[in-house]
């Protein structure tokens, strides 16, 4: 069911886009975010670092996106994390250069391209024979029509497709459904053609976004633009000569309808999945089940017939006591070659038949099906096994998805296997087997430390399974034997007996493999679906491939991160882990658009492989060329055929001048000067899902080519966005795209709600209601601008000598820096928190608390120029209208610079700014729990009317209570002195008892409340227990607005003393327990009736 919010009234909304609108044709029309390199003349005779230091620059960019649709608002998401840095990278002075490519290389588009080929021949040039069909129906003619071949996809499966759903069957729909009228789909049949459509929408988009981007720089992927192509072919042939690109028989994801490798952005699901790899062991039919014997009668040819497994433990199959099938499965028996048949899964033996195992390689050739309840009972050998020759017994949970779908029993150290052995031993009758087919005892294989030398009976009694229904159990029970015996088993038996187990795996497997036994079989970790709806298998396929994961390669990358700042510890985390694992990746591909591998032309390269270092190409696109496809020249006048090899390395690796240099060198030093200044980036930002792909081949290929000065400063990475709380999806109307976000709540609500939605590496919530309740904070805010600066607003002008003045200048200057904090940390939800909502709450009090006598004029022009400024790196267009249009600046928000307070912050005066607040708050709370308790009491007469004229006193403290001192003193005396500034809890608790204040229930909970006051203001200002302001003073100045506020006709402030010497005297109206309660910086209140 949609969540999606409906507006009932858009004038506000309309009123602030009118102004957004104006803004940006101002920025465009002043060309603002165009950036360039200081000239050659400016920085003559400077070396690099003084360059920098008197034109400080800032890189920032983000994985440019694909140009198969529209931009959604996970690009939105991940995009304004560089444009709110940009805009705070501006006002600190730098040349802020922030580029958009974009991408278009791969599979994505040829695949929709050819499905609407097919539409057009099923239902015509424009779907006008197109009947909407029965959906499961519908589905299936799609499927078919797409790849008449491919296998059908299971419930299980469709399951996980679902996830990525658009809610429409064919590609001509889904083109209607981003808005592309059905007359034009038919354009789309050519590939080429999405190159023209889609990018002008995302400019478009981003203009109404507000975005700071320097269209100049922007290029498109592929030889569509012939510079770039250029580029390209020359980062591959570098790679290729520094051996980083080598050729080899490989296992790899690869889609059987394409032809080729699919990799991670050629799929429509199972991004991140790779080959897994096992050892396929050939247990061989000695005699039959009567029911398959009858069933395979002449249907052999001959051929020996082998029931074959996958195993991860080859070491473990001298125990082998019988192997298992699914109850359930369906199992075909597949010819290998002419003397050979192999009994497994038919998506196994689809994967077989790309891996050489079978004679004639993509071809599978079903000999017969068999039921698995009619396997059940056959005789086979079991290689390496002590026991020559066993029985197929039946298995609840084996599956069809993974593996072959037949397992060898090693009950001695599979927990699995030994459940389901001793379930079918106490029920021979109820599984319908042979108790004789069960009767093979578990043998020990390996001994481990922990559970000896028969794991998986150890495991299951420890774990108190009872039966293979015990699925949570037994897969913990599996993870722990496997665990153990794989880091500390030793061989008890075989041609390794006394070998460590990590020694012996590998040779085990190698010994089955030279016997004949077995062979080496792989498949995807998990389902993998290419963008043309086919079911990828593991290939054994010579390719070119990257040879990341080599030891030298890979020490130079983990070297690269180590010096970079990822931001966040669990984005390091996650690089950490995907260096330990990347292994050789596939970089060129035979299907789709791409570069063609200049060394193989009949290969292109592929899209992960020509996205690694485009970030350099930013800071010379502009001079190269005037349009994205790269068919207007730049100003240089360079044609594409003169950037060579050999001038790209004079570029960008400082390579030697090339002898028969193509075009002049003053050219191609213009080209280098804008490199080397702007590069190397200060920052890219990204989803965190290319963490495992993109981010880190960025941070191998940067390695590799780059010296050292060179490799990134930063990578940060984001978490997925929601909407209103839930995973975003077109079939469940739950969806939005940059432009409907826009046009729906303008760009400054927009860019609010998407700061708002968060900052750290986990999901974001762009929530709608507060997109909607921005438009009303914006357009009040923006109102109150425009009344305080007309004449006759009421405002003070003269000297600003009132305490209050001076408080909220200090607040104002003091959230300036803290601000400024959040920005540095890229924490724009914070930066919010502080610099535009806790900026008003002082600009509240400062004209509530002044309300008799106004606000002072400069303080309040001062608090506008603050607001605006502070706001404007995440809402630009409110700011920039105030700034111009308001305060009347002759040049643009954006050409401003940050605010920098004239002296430093004056703490004690902050302080007593949250003091003065927190009074005025605790006495209304006061007040307000007095009259709830009044309404409670039953019978006497009230001690309190808060209907009749009434005063309070405040009882101030100059000294804390002896508890309390003494627990701040256990907590100073176990202060480490070791430089790690912390409390040593122990000891404290240890003090505490001593003196016998453990049991007290207030010391626990004030030791931990001190903790976070040592936190936030250091050890020694916390351990000195002073108020840096003088109480009575500041009641003083606070208390004529209490008075007004409160309706109060009086305020008494007494010393604790004085009114505990009132009480002692009989007055009345004074509570000695009230009176006690108070202590330094938290007075207490008691509430009287007065005579007027």
């Amino acid at each position: 069911m949609s969540n999606i919010l409906e507006l009932a009234q858009t004038g506000k909304r309309d009123h602030l886009i009118s102004l957004e609108k104006s803004c940006q044709e101002e920025w465009e029309r002043e060309h603002i975010f165009e950036t360039d390199a200081p000239t050659q003349e400016e920085t003559a005779g400077l070396t690099g670092a003084q360059i920098h230091e008197k034109f400080p620059k800032w890189f920032g960019n983000f994985p440019y996106p694909y140009m198969n649709g529209s931009l959604h608002l996970g690009h939105a998401f991940t995009i304004s994390k560089i444009e709110f840095a940009a805009g705070y990278q501006r006002l600190l002075g730098k040349r802020v250069l922030f580029p958009h490519g974009f991408h278009v290389t791969g599979m994505p588009i040829k695949a929709s391209a050819d499905k609407i080929i097919r539409e057009m021949e099923l239902f015509g040039q424009d779907f006008e024979n197109f009947e909407p069909a029965e959906p499961d129906v519908e589905e299936e003619l799609a499927a078919e029509s797409i790849n008449p071949s491919a296998p059908r996809v299971d419930k299980g499966k469709k399951g996980k497709l679902a996830a990525k759903s658009t809610g429409h069957t064919y590609q001509f729909q889904i083109m209607e459904s981003i808005n592309v009228p059905r007359s034009e789909v038919k354009k789309f049949a050519d590939p080429y053609y999405w190159l023209t459509y889609f990018p002008p929408i995302a400019i478009a988009d981003h203009r109404a976004l507000g975005t700071r981007v320097d269209w100049r720089r922007s290029f498109m992927t592929t030889p569509a633009n012939p510079y770039y192509d250029s580029f390209v072919r020359w980062q591959m042939k570098k790679l290729h000569a520094l051996g980083r690109i080598k050729f080899g028989e490989r296992y790899t994801i690869y889609s059987p309808k394409d032809g080729q490798p699919c990799m991670d952005h050629d799929r429509a699901d199972g991004e991140g999945i790779g080959p897994q790899e096992y050892t396929a062991v050939k247990m061989q039919v000695v005699e039959w089940s009567p029911a398959v014997r009858e069933a395979l009668e002449g249907k052999l040819g001959g051929r020996n017939v082998y029931l074959v497994a996958a195993t991860l433990r080859p070491e473990t199959m001298y125990g082998q006591t019988n192997c298992f099938v699914g109850t359930a499965i369906k199992y075909g028996v597949f010819s290998a070659n002419d003397k050979e048949a192999y009994i497994c899964t038919q998506r196994a033996a689809r994967n077989m038949t790309f891996q050489g195992t079978f004679d004639v390689r993509g071809q599978v050739n079903q000999l017969a099906e068999l039921e698995g309840t009619a396997i059940v009972g056959t005789k086979i050998k079991a290689p390496f096994s002590v026991y020559p020759e066993v029985y197929v017994l039946p298995m609840d949970n084996v599956l069809p998805t993974k593996g072959t779908g037949v397992v060898t029993s090693v009950p001695s150290d599979s927990p699995d296997d030994y459940a389901t052995l001793m379930d079918l031993r106490k029920k021979a009758e109820y599984y319908k087997i042979d108790p004789s087919w069960a009767a093979f005892d578990p043998v020990p294989v390996l001994s481990t430390p922990a559970y000896g030398d028969m794991s998986a009976p150890a495991l299951v009694k420890q774990l108190k399974i009872a039966s293979q229904k015990d699925v949570k159990q037994l897969a913990e029970a599996k993870e722990l034997a496997y665990k153990e015996g794989f880091y500390n088993g030793t061989m008890l038996v075989g041609e390794f007996k006394g070998e460590p187990v990590q020694e012996a795996k590998n040779k085990v497997r190698a010994s089955m493999i030279k016997n004949g036994v077995a062979f080496a079989y792989a498949e995807p970790e998990g389902l993998v679906i290419s963008r043309s709806a086919d079911e990828c298998v593991v290939a054994l396929m010579d390719q070119w491939y990257l040879d990341y994961g080599e030891p030298k390669w890979k020490a130079e990358a983990e070297r690269l991160l180590a010096r970079m700042n990822t931001y966040f510890p669990e984005t390091r985390n996650a690089f950490e882990s995907t260096l330990a694992w990347l292994n050789q990746w596939a970089c060129a591909r035979t299907y789709g658009l791409g570069s063609v591998l200049p060394w193989d032309p009949q290969f292109l390269v592929e899209s992960l492989s020509d996205s690694t270092i485009y970030m350099c190409y930013y800071t010379v696109a502009h001079l190269l060329h005037g349009s994205i496809n790269g068919k207007v020249r730049g100003k240089l006048d360079i044609a594409p055929e003169q950037m060579t090899d050999e001038i790209w390395e004079y570029i960008f690796v400082d390579g030697p001048w090339p002898a028969n240099a193509p075009l002049p060198r003053e050219k191609v030093d213009a080209l280098k000067h804008e490199y080397e200044y702007f590069y190397p980036f200060d920052v890219r930002s990204s989803g965190k899902d290319l963490i495992n792909n993109h981010l880190s081949f960025a941070v191998y290929n940067h390695a590799a080519i780059f010296p050292e000065s060179k490799w990134p400063l930063s990578m940060r990475a984001n978490g997925h966005i929601l909407l209103n709380g839930q995973k975003m999806s077109k079939s469940k109307g739950n969806s939005l795209t940059l432009r409907q976000a826009v046009e729906k709540f303008g760009a400054d609500a927009t860019r609010l709600a998407l700061a708002d939605a968060g900052d750290g590496i986990e999901d974001a919530n762009f929530e709608e209601k507060n997109a909607n309740a921005n438009i009303l904070r914006i357009h009040t805010l923006l109102s109150w601008c425009e009344e305080m600066t007309k004449e006759g607003a009421g405002l003070r002008t003269g000297p600003k000598d009132l305490y209050h003045d001076r408080v909220f200048e200090e607040e104002i200057n003091n959230l300036i820096n803290i601000t400024k904090e959040q920005y540095e940390m890229t924490f724009y939800k914070d930066a919010m928190k502080y610099g535009f909502y806790e900026l008003q709450s002082v600009r509240d009090w400062y004209r509530e608390v002044t309300a008799d006598i106004g606000m002072h004029a400069d303080l309040v022009r001062y608090w506008i120029s603050v607001a605006v400024l502070l706001a404007s790196p995440i809402a630009p267009h409110f700011a920039e209208h105030i700034w111009r249009g308001v305060l009347k600046h002759p040049t643009s928000i954006q050409r401003a610079l940050w605010p920098t307070p004239a002296r430093p912050v004056d703490a004690p005066t902050i302080e007593a700014g949250a003091y003065m607040r927190g009074l005025v708050k605790t006495v209304r709370d006061a007040e307000l729990t007095l009259l709830k308790k009044l309404g409670k009491a039953k019978g006497g007469p009230a001690p309190f009317d808060p209907k009749k004229p009434r005063a309070v006193r405040v009882y101030i403290a100059t000294r804390f209570p002896e508890w309390q001192d003494a627990c701040v003193q256990a907590m100073q005396a176990a202060w480490a002195q070791d430089g790690e500034g912390r409390v040593d809890d122990a000891k404290v608790r240890a003090l505490l008892t001593e003196r016998g204040l453990i049991k007290d229930k207030r010391a626990m909970p004030f030791v931990q409340l001190f903790k976070k006051r040592i936190a936030e203001l250091g050890a020694e200002t916390a351990f000195k227990r002073k108020l840096p302001f003088a109480e009575r003073d500041v009641l003083s100045e606070v208390l004529p607005y209490l008075k007004r506020t409160l309706n109060l006709v009086d305020v008494e402030v007494l010393s604790v003393e004085d009114a505990l010497g009132h009480a002692e005297a009989g007055k009345g109206g004074y509570s000695r327990m009230i009176i006690e309660s108070s202590e330094p910086g938290s007075p207490a209140f008691e509430f009287r009736n007065v005579q007027v």
